[in-house]
């Protein structure tokens, strides 16, 4: 299998050199920009992903709607259409971007850029990557956080956003 290669970047989001995803996730805590995308439908419910039972990280857990990592030599966009796509199935849709912010967990350090959308077409979870999904009414996401309903990165990011 061949080397993943993500860009590493600045807090601004600049690039300013490059490195495998093994030495992205290995404790080195190089800074390496994602994505995320929140998927709203017209009720206002937001549509979580339930990751697959074989993920190494947060396996089960309910999660954001689509994650993933920006390529070196992709751009944001780029990203976020391919992972969106990959993941559910999606090509039509518009992101609004919300924010960019640093996570850092005990392996890794993420630029995360994140990005909103409403949407009531059809999902096509990726039955490799994802044990399906669904949408969730607001009052039911608050009423099981910090319940390890949902992944950590997920409820700090909900908390922030959303409360």
């Amino acid at each position: 299998m061949r080397d993943e290669w993500f860009p590493l970047v600045n807090e601004e989001g600049e690039t300013i050199g490059k490195a495998t995803r093994k030495e992205c996730h290995s404790g080195s805590k190089q800074l390496h920009p994602v994505i995320h995308l929140h998927i709203f439908n017209k009720e206002g419910e937001l549509y979580l992903q339930k990751r697959s039972m074989t993920k190494d990280i947060q396996p089960g857990k309910w999660d954001t709607a689509v994650g993933g990592h920006i390529d070196y030599g992709e751009t944001v966009e780029e990203a976020l259409r391919r992972e969106v796509h990959e993941e559910l199935g999606i090509t039509d849709f518009i992101p609004e971007f919300i924010t960019r912010y640093v996570f850092e967990s005990s392996i890794e350090k993420e630029l995360v850029n994140t990005f909103r959308t409403i949407y009531d077409g059809k999902i096509i979870p990726d039955t490799e990557e994802l044990d399906g999904g669904r949408f969730w009414p607001i009052e039911e996401v608050k009423a099981n956080l910090g319940k390890n309903v949902f992944t950590p990165n997920f409820e700090q990011e909900f908390r922030r956003l959303f409360l």
